[in-house]
């Protein structure tokens, strides 16, 4: 016990037991919140790793799309590639005049 007040030695015994009660309890009070902050913290870390993997999904399908429309599109796109070149040459001519000539030739033999 202190030395003597004016105060009534059980109640200094007990403010002091309390005191000593909530310094004792602090490193337990302490680790409890840390743990607590640790799990909510690796609970936000995984809702983040599975938004990340449904989002990598979603990118690797929409990939997986593109690949086949490209694969399927090969033969529209270079049919219309040689129709481009083409139509900007002067092969259309040069048809039509060969049409021209052999009508004109097969026109005179009956």
């Amino acid at each position: 016990m202190a030395l003597p007040t004016p105060v009534n030695g059980q109640i200094t015994d007990a403010v002091t037991q309390a005191n000593v009660k909530v310094l004792g309890d602090a490193p337990a009070m302490a680790m409890g919140a840390l743990y607590q902050s640790l799990s909510h913290s690796t609970g936000i870390l995984y809702e983040n790793a599975t938004s990340s993997q449904q989002q990598l999904a979603i990118a690797a399908q929409a990939a997986t799309n593109q690949g086949v429309i490209q694969i399927y599109s090969v033969d529209t796109m270079a049919g219309a590639a040689a129709t481009s070149k083409i139509s900007q040459s002067d092969v259309p001519n040069n048809m039509l005049a060969l049409l021209s000539a052999l009508r004109a030739s097969t026109s005179g033999v009956s």
